[in-house]
């Protein structure tokens, strides 16, 4: 788990109903409040990160971040190993614009709503590499990624499917493992936590000439607790085990050529329960990519890649089991003529599940063109693409964004932007699918304030996202083969849905101690019933600060989150919370690193899903060997 230390904030107005609002006021009253006494850091990562840093998810090319118009956060790998997260969710829940639903402890299903969308709505990547599913509502299986492979993860909130394609309704989330560089870095790291959980982890980096490696292996196992508070389930602690690796190799063949290839693995056992037998979830996930750079000329280079992954999920005793296989392939074309950037993509993706019945597959041809202008005061970003899809035929998305400087230290900006998701090959064809199902497409408007001065900067992002051809799984309709079984029901396009809110961010030193906090008021709504989507809050907040004492970094943070619902017709209401959370590290020497943290701190008792326990008071002490050379 981290501490959220980003910055993006809004100033317009937004339709978004609240009991209570005076969270969001004391957070804005804050945000000036600094802003008067000088400014508040327009840092939107965990650590305030360096408006010259480089980052590639908002148009797939290299950009400072000073110069994107987007709104990004981005995590590190101090930031990561200095939290003692037992997952990559557990982190990311931290940032701005995200919730996290789990159904029982670490390793157990695990969605994440970015701005309120749903899992299915945020398009992820590892190195490059897109890792969806082809099975039930579709997404990533956030449980299945290890935390400790990852070296930096981006965070791209708002539509881009003009960029990436199907599935950037609501986001993208790219991870990076880590890179060599000159020399040897070997690692080596143990620790143990409550609910008997230890892991270990080892691994080593480098680079010499014209080679660069990293490679990664990790075990993490823990007893867990019971995850599920229903009657009639079983009793027993529902504990997980994960087996992980990574390789990265990168051949610089000239001055102006590389190859590179990225491969991760992991493979997990979990608890949970469903009935009185101990019920078993077994994944495994792989995702491999090589992919070669040229350096054409200092304006012009290209970059051909070619992806796999595969998504492999069964349980046991009860037999299910399901196999989703993507391939990509991406040529890309990068131009930069002055203060001008103009890029050219052609993309192919291919998806196969195996579900059985169920062998299908499918493939979706594109061409996306983006046009990016810096200059002065004005930044401005432009994109067109088009799907063919080989079932629904053509999908269209487009984008705008732009940026205007209107005094020192402040900018403005706004944008808007399609979007689409097609639906997965299990919706259209299991016993609950429907094979008329159409793409879910969304238009989506945002408007952003933003200052930096210093060390110090304050934020603001509003935002209304609407969802049309909306899909769920519709109990005792339709005409699928699926109404007629023991849970009758189908996949259906029910209707639309609106995704609305506003973000207040900011961050700030205040003598010794760095501050940190952001604010979600949001609306996420179902427009033909009225209702809100289900397990979304209509606020959240999250809070940290941290100092130095004596070579000891200490810190604390501090999470919130207004009350939910359960399902779909509000009825099963679950409470609001607060949770407060302790972390230290320190070296030991100067190859040593330790890390505690200590969670939940006063034992809350709280849901974030119906029927699934969570954990109380727990902690973590980790210990890792890096020698510096």
């Amino acid at each position: 788990m981290t501490n959220p230390s980003f910055c993006e904030c809004a100033a317009a107005p937004v339709r978004v109903r609240l009991r209570h609002s005076a969270l969001a006021l004391a957070a804005l009253a804050a945000c000036v409040a600094q802003a008067r006494e000088g400014g508040v850091q327009l840092a939107q990562n965990l650590r305030a990160p360096s408006m010259n840093e480089v980052v590639v998810t908002a148009t797939r090319t290299a950009q400072p971040l000073a110069d994107i118009v987007a709104d990004v956060s981005i995590v590190d790998r101090e930031t990561i190993e200095q939290s003692g997260a037992t997952g990559l969710a557990d982190v990311l829940a931290r940032l701005p614009g995200i919730e996290m639903v789990r159904n029982g402890g670490p390793g157990t299903s695990t969605s994440l709503y970015l701005r309120g969308g749903e899992t299915r709505y945020t398009a992820v990547y590892i190195d490059g590499v897109r890792v969806d599913s082809q099975a039930g509502s579709g997404g990533v299986a956030w449980e299945a990624i290890p935390l400790s492979m990852i070296d930096r993860v981006e965070v791209l909130r708002g539509p881009a499917a003009a960029v990436y394609g199907s599935d950037a309704v609501a986001g993208v989330i790219q991870i990076f493992t880590k890179k060599g560089e000159a020399g040897v870095s070997p690692y080596v790291g143990v620790g143990v936590g409550s609910h008997r959980t230890w892991r270990t982890e080892a691994g080593v980096s480098g680079g010499s000439g014209t080679v660069d490696y990293a490679l990664g292996l990790a075990r993490e196992r823990s007893d867990g607790f019971n995850a599920s508070t229903k009657a009639g389930s079983n009793p027993d602690r529902d504990g997980y085990a994960m087996t992980s690796a990574n390789a990265r190799l990168g051949l610089q063949m000239s001055a102006a050529h590389r190859l590179e290839g990225t491969w991760l693995y992991s493979d997990s056992n979990s608890g949970y329960d469903t009935s009185k037998a101990d019920d078993r979830s077994l994944r495994r996930l792989q995702a491999l990519g090589l992919a070669w750079q040229a350096q054409w000329s200092s304006s012009y280079k290209t970059r051909l890649s070619i992806t796999d992954t595969q998504d492999r999920y069964e349980t046991t005793p009860s037999p299910y089991l399901t196999d989703t296989r993507l391939r990509g392939y991406l040529l890309q074309n990068e131009w930069r003529l002055g203060v001008h950037q103009f890029t050219a993509n052609l993309e192919r993706r291919e998806d196969r599940l195996e579900n059985a019945p169920i062998d299908r597959s499918r493939s979706q041809d594109a061409l996306a063109l983006g046009y990016g202008l810096n200059a002065g005061k004005h930044t401005l970003q432009l994109n067109a693409r088009h799907d063919s899809d080989s079932e629904f035929g053509g999908k269209s998305t487009g984008s705008a964004a732009y940026g205007y400087a209107f005094a020192p230290h402040w900018r403005a900006t706004a944008s808007a932007g399609t979007a689409f998701r097609a639906p997965t090959l299990y919706q259209r064809f299991s016993m609950y699918g429907d094979a008329t199902l159409q793409p879910e497409t969304s238009r989506n408007v945002e408007l952003g304030l933003k200052w930096a001065e210093g060390a110090n900067s304050f934020s603001a992002t509003a935002y209304r996202n609407k969802v049309s051809n909306l899909i769920n799984w519709v109990g005792s309709t339709g005409s699928c083969p699926g109404n007629s079984g023991p849970f009758p029901g189908c996949y259906s396009n029910v209707g639309q849905a609106r995704y609305e809110g506003i973000t207040l961010a900011g961050s700030t030193r205040a003598g010794p101690v760095q501050l940190r906090g952001s604010v979600d008021l949001q609306n996420p709504k179902n427009l033909d019933s009225g209702k809100l989507l289900a397990r979304r809050a209509r606020h959240h907040a999250s809070f940290g600060a941290d100092t130095r004492v004596a070579g000891w970094t200490l810190g604390g943070e501090v999470q919130a989150s207004g009350q939910r619902y359960d399902d779909v017709g509000n009825t099963k209401r679950l409470g609001g919370y607060t949770l407060f959370n302790l972390y230290a590290s320190t070296r030991l020497a100067r190859d040593y690193q330790v890390v505690a943290r200590l969670d939940n701190l006063a034992d809350k008792n709280y849901e974030i899903a119906r029927g699934y326990a969570t954990a109380g008071r727990s902690f973590y002490v980790g210990l890792k060997w890096a020698p510096s050379y």
